[in-house]
């Protein structure tokens, strides 16, 4: 596929027979890589919010890890997936400064379910997500952006966000198509199984 045929892809129209639409939200710390990702699977060119760091956000966003950051999400990222000619899925992506979690609580109202984004060097960061998430109720998966740096293990990652062995944490690189639609998938399966546990329970 060429570079303009690859281009008008992006700009897919919404098909005229899409008459249902899901919604997921993809949540995490500052710089893990949601637009990142957004940007990669959507079909179309993404909504983003995107603005140049200033001067303004110095001592209040935390840039420890991410030095060399220029841009951030100043309310959401918006993308979209044609799952079928009448089923659309719905991407958001979550600002992830602390000064923009007032946003999460709308973003996450008729949401299907989550992907949490982490960065092993910034662990800590994921915590307010999945503390926010479990609050909510949604359900999600964590998935760990593959960065620079020091390896620690699915397992090492998993005692240290305290994270139940029924969520599904798996690797994944924001930047690649295949591997955030395989997030997706994971997500998709995730919340299937929760689905069968509840009929089989009731």
């Amino acid at each position: 596929m060429d570079s303009t045929t690859s281009e008008l892809a992006r700009r897919q129209p919404l098909r005229d027979t899409a008459t249902d639409a899901l919604k997921i939200v993809i949540i995490g710390g500052f710089g893990v890589g949601k637009t990142t990702m957004v940007r990669s699977v959507s079909e179309i060119r993404p909504l983003s919010t995107e603005e140049v760091m200033t001067q303004a956000g110095l001592g209040i966003d935390r840039t420890a890890g991410v030095a060399d950051k220029i841009s951030t999400t100043v309310a959401f990222d918006f993308g979209r997936i044609s799952l079928s000619d009448e089923l659309v899925l719905y991407l958001f992506g979550a600002p992830g400064q602390e000064r923009f979690w007032f946003l999460w609580d709308r973003l996450f109202a008729g949401t299907l379910g989550a992907i949490v984004l982490v960065d092993t060097r910034r662990l800590a960061d994921s915590w307010y997500s999945i503390d926010r998430l479990e609050h909510h109720g949604t359900p999600f998966i964590v998935a760990r952006n593959n960065f620079p740096g020091p390896e620690h293990s699915i397992s090492e990652v998993r005692g240290a966000l305290d994270l139940p062995e029924e969520i599904p944490l798996i690797d994944c690189d924001a930047r690649n198509r295949e591997s955030s639609k395989q997030a997706l998938i994971t997500l998709v399966h995730h919340l299937y199984a929760l689905t069968s546990a509840r009929e089989t329970m009731s």
